[in-house]
């Protein structure tokens, strides 16, 4: 259920420079109009057949800004351009090239962020430091995909101030690849209910917030 004092109390001490996402796998249509009542204008959603009843049925609530920010599978790549405006998943060269054609049909622009994987983690996706620097010419000819930042997960177990470095390894990156190359990285997406704070003080510009705002998921 969503917690409107909890959000109060986050919005409170977010810097301007910072957008919420709000993070609703698994949590009912109920608790996304509760969130957007507090004033979220912008939801995350990491499984597509989850996603699709929940965005036909808020249709209605136009300024909403769908996030998708789960596992890419290339078979559902379709209805995530359809649907979503920020895909903060974006994992690997094929499925980025795959986007950008399915855009273009589409006659679309839609946002993507690379996800980045600074430290060794098997659990999770994308590109290292080395496999982005090789891709970076091919991600610069896409079109209809607009590459507007990174995104990273950070493995578990870290210290706050480990963490803290680790997303800062993010923003280096992300700056050295616009005096690099011919994309422009504004975005940062990076922290999660557990790790915001180090993110923000990193210079993250979306934080991932599930668990603080609607409990523990199903």
């Amino acid at each position: 259920m969503f917690s409107p004092s909890v959000y109060s109390e986050i919005i409170a001490t977010l810097p301007p420079s910072v957008r919420l996402v709000a993070v609703t796998k698994t949590k009912a249509i109920a608790d996304i109009e509760a969130a957007y009542g507090a004033g979220i204008r912008d939801f995350a959603e990491s499984r597509i057949q989850e996603a699709l009843p929940k965005i036909e049925a808020l249709a209605s609530y136009t300024d909403i800004n769908w996030h998708f920010i789960g596992r890419l599978q290339s078979n559902k790549a379709r209805k995530v351009v359809e649907n979503f405006t920020y895909i903060h998943s974006v994992d690997n060269l094929a499925i980025a090239v795959k986007l950008d054609r399915i855009a273009e049909e589409l006659n679309k622009f839609s946002q993507g962020l690379l996800q980045i994987k600074l430290l060794p983690d098997e659990n999770k996706s994308g590109w290292t430091r080395e496999e982005l620097k090789l891709d970076l010419p091919q991600l610069e000819l896409l079109k209809n995909l607009k590459i507007c930042g990174l995104m990273t997960i950070l493995p578990l177990g870290l210290s706050p101030g480990d963490r803290q470095l680790t997303f800062g390894e993010l923003k280096n990156l992300a700056t050295a690849i616009n005096q690099q190359s011919s994309l422009s990285l504004t975005e940062l997406s990076m922290g999660m209910s557990g790790d915001y704070p180090e993110a923000i003080a990193a210079g993250a510009t979306m934080i991932r917030l599930g668990t603080i705002l609607f409990g523990d998921r199903l």
